[in-house]
């Protein structure tokens, strides 16, 4: 009987099974795959863009600087507990000085928004590297112990199906290693392209509010020097030189 005869016999396997076969290091990658989904779904939570710049915050603020300036402006900011919030409170720490002073606060509060943005992300750069290894590792034992299995038993002698049999098994760690990595991959690439357009909408807000109230007319807000970030380039202003 061959092994195609005895799969078709058998039936396809269920991921419960599949599982199952593939041997104790099955565990750290199901614990990968479980992690993954976790970080995904906190990240997808906060990565809103509502949440970060909300609808209808910039025009609050500009109405509370012209109607009571600062104070009620910073009221606010406080009441809103937005990431676009919290930088614009930091430069209105800082109103009144010179606008290097209140563009470095909103630059360097910007860039904590933005590595507070990124947390977690590079957990999913890690387990991308080492699922497929931990999937390596168990078909490498699987395949010592089917040949373990072979040369131990007289009976085995000649008996193709056993040894293919615990190949294909040991195989199934190196399957679910890479069924892990890849959607991990993509879910980084994807949610770091979020904090992209995040961090440009955060570098508009704080020029737009450096050019209102922090300069004199005919100035124009200092951009700083551009810094990447992985694959990454960040916007000026509030997003230079920010990393997770």
């Amino acid at each position: 009987m061959t092994i195609s005869h005895m799969l078709a016999q058998s039936g396809t396997p269920s991921v419960f099974e599949l599982a199952t076969k593939g041997g104790i290091m099955m565990i750290p990658i199901v614990l990968c795959s479980l992690v993954v989904v976790a970080v995904v779904l906190e990240r997808l939570a906060v990565l809103r863009k509502p949440r970060v710049v909300p609808p209808g915050f910039e025009n609050k603020l500009h109405a509370a600087m012209q109607s009571g300036g600062p104070p009620e402006a910073k009221e606010v900011c406080k009441k809103d507990q937005s990431p676009a919030a919290r930088v614009i409170a930091a430069g209105l720490d800082k109103l009144g000085h010179a606008h290097e002073i209140v563009e470095k606060h909103l630059t360097a509060q910007g860039e904590h928004e933005l590595f507070l943005l990124r947390k977690r992300l590079r957990m999913l750069t890690v387990i991308a590297a080492i699922a497929p290894l931990l999937g390596l590792t168990g078909t490498i034992f699987g395949m010592i112990r089917a040949f373990q299995t072979v040369a131990t038993s007289g009976e085995s002698l000649g008996k193709a199906e056993l040894l293919a049999g615990g190949i294909y098994e040991a195989m199934i760690t190196t399957a679910a290693g890479l069924l892990v990595a890849i959607p991990t991959i993509i879910f980084y690439h994807w949610l770091t392209s979020r904090v992209d357009v995040i961090a440009r909408d955060l570098d508009r807000v704080a020029v737009d509010f450096v050019e209102r109230y922090v300069l004199e007319p005919g100035q124009h807000p200092r951009h700083l020097p551009s810094h990447s970030n992985g694959s990454a380039t960040r916007a000026p202003a509030v997003a230079a030189g920010a990393e997770a």
